[in-house]
């Protein structure tokens, strides 16, 4: 707590939105794939860990992939960590943003840095859970907004690690919310519920 001037108060303390703890799933619409998550919800940050367990796809085969995820009570995301197991063995990424948004991608052999074009969200690939970030950050669920967005994209099952710019608009307000993403190879509307996290993925997943 601070005074006007912006001095703080001895003995204040901050008051934070309480925590919630849930447990989210969603089946894929394209593929036999299910996504499990348990998801501890801020204001507008969150804590999850979850994993993906995918059967044969046209371009991919078997998979499953771990991973855990921390962002700051901001909603931007602290630290990524995402581990793949497939036929010809396992592989992981260890991806860190520092406070001065810098950004660490570790496969293993040591880590590269980049700024990802100032890029405060990470998106993993065939995940709706990951959606929920910059929805949840922008706070696009609750107020109309439209923002382009830098994105650090991380695709499954082969872990690549890039830069990809993405739009999201709130489309309609509500309970459930509509959210439009595009990119330069897609166009969708995501359906979100109170706490931004999607409940229907038009052609990739719907909560189950």
């Amino acid at each position: 707590m601070s005074t006007p001037t912006g001095e703080k108060v001895p003995g204040a303390t901050t008051r934070r939105a309480p925590h919630v703890t849930k447990m989210v799933a969603w089946a894929g619409v394209d593929c036999l794939r299910v996504e499990a998550a348990r998801v501890i919800l801020g204001e507008r940050g969150l804590r999850a860990t979850g994993s993906i367990v995918s059967c044969r796809q046209e371009d991919f085969e078997p998979y499953s992939a771990s991973y855990t995820l921390t962002t700051d009570e901001t909603g931007i995301v602290e630290r990524l960590t995402v581990r793949v197991i497939r036929a010809k063995g396992e592989q992981h990424v260890a991806i860190t943003r520092s406070e001065e948004g810098i950004w660490l991608v570790d496969h293993g052999q040591g880590a590269a840095r980049t700024n990802f074009g100032g890029a405060l969200d990470v998106d993993l690939q065939f995940s709706p859970l990951f959606n929920a970030l910059p929805v949840r950050r922008l706070n696009l669920h609750r107020s109309a907004a439209k923002h382009e967005l830098a994105m650090v994209f991380v695709s499954v099952p082969g872990l690549e690690v890039s830069r990809v710019p993405q739009s999201y608009r709130t489309v309609s307000l509500g309970d459930p919310a509509v959210v439009g993403l595009s990119s330069d190879s897609m166009e969708t509307e995501l359906t979100v519920d109170a706490d931004g996290l999607v409940l229907e993925y038009p052609g990739l997943a719907r909560r189950s």
